[in-house]
């Protein structure tokens, strides 16, 4: 018996007055899910706070949705689906070189094989945009073509351009991830997310207040007075909580920050689109002068 009063005596304090508040909350939350609450068992909350409380809900959803969509910057690969088959391929070269550089460390002076090491240098990074595969395709086809063909020639041009364009639009995506999608993300964690924090403190408040009057109902003669200063802490409690919350949805809803980081995706989109469109129109004249040749001389041929 010592050793379990021991034992009991080390455990932690149990608050029963918040167990007891807890389980008065949830029985009055069931009640009113169940319908067995009239309407005057529910305390009315501000008109100013449910309108602001709509609002809310209103541009928090708005974050989560372009939020979700903006994302699609922070992946490399998102208009360029077919480096799937690219990357299983890097991956199988860096794991081959990981693989033989720990080998000739590690399995020296041991019977073990040891792999030789692939010849040539690694290969370097391959930009896994739609632009940069367009622009390493193009170039492929004229080194395999040949400085003298037009198409290749062509190509080259391509190729040398698509690469500006690839380049542009990561610098675009850099750009939208620090300038937009962090801080659109960080507005919705921590003002958004300390407002709803305090909305719902205020349910909770709110639900203190309502199971303290219907408490205040039921109870004996002589808890009423208990029951009764209840009734007056929670109703302190409720008001504290929802000016507090009616502060933190106003300070949202008034914030400048998500205009201006609007403002940022708006500049680093019309920062690429322009400089994709310089780029684009600096070789036009020049491919179309090479297709307009090639059209002359084979006219030409077929006309002998």
């Amino acid at each position: 018996m010592q050793s379990w009063k021991n034992f009991s005596a080390q455990l932690p304090a149990v608050d029963m007055s918040a167990m007891s508040k807890n389980l008065r909350n949830t029985v009055q939350a069931t009640r009113e899910k169940l319908g067995n609450v009239g309407p005057d068992g529910i305390t009315e909350l501000p008109a100013e706070y449910k309108q602001l409380e709509a609002r809310v809900d209103g541009l928090r959803e708005l974050h989560q949705k372009i939020l979700k969509i903006a994302k699609v910057h922070e992946t490399e690969s998102y208009d360029y689906p077919s480096d799937i088959a690219e990357s299983v391929q890097d991956m199988g070269q860096q794991a081959a070189s990981a693989w033989s550089s720990f080998a000739n460390k590690n399995l020296k002076n041991t019977n073990l094989p040891i792999p030789i090491p692939a010849q040539g240098a690694p290969t370097p990074h391959q930009p896994k945009t739609l632009p940069h595969a367009m622009s390493r395709a193009a170039k492929a086809g004229a080194t395999e073509l040949g400085s003298g063909d037009r198409l290749g020639m062509a190509l080259a041009v391509y190729g040398s351009a698509m690469e500006k364009v690839g380049d542009a639009r990561m610098s675009q995506d850099q750009m939208i991830s620090e300038k937009f999608v962090t801080p659109w993300s960080a507005t919705l964690s921590t003002s958004i997310g300390l407002a709803m924090k305090a909305r719902a403190n205020v349910k909770t408040a709110r639900l203190e207040l309502d199971s303290a009057r219907a408490a205040l109902k039921s109870a004996a003669p002589a808890k009423q007075e208990q029951a009764r200063l209840h009734v007056e802490e929670a109703e302190d409690k409720l008001v504290q909580n929802t000016e507090t919350a009616i502060g933190l949805m106003k300070a949202v809803l008034e914030n400048p920050e998500p205009i201006q980081n609007l403002s940022n995706l708006v500049k680093a989109q019309l920062i690429f689109y322009s400089s994709a469109a310089e780029t684009l129109s600096g070789i036009q004249g020049e491919i179309d002068e090479a297709a307009t040749a090639a059209e002359g001389e084979y006219r030409t041929s077929r006309g002998a």
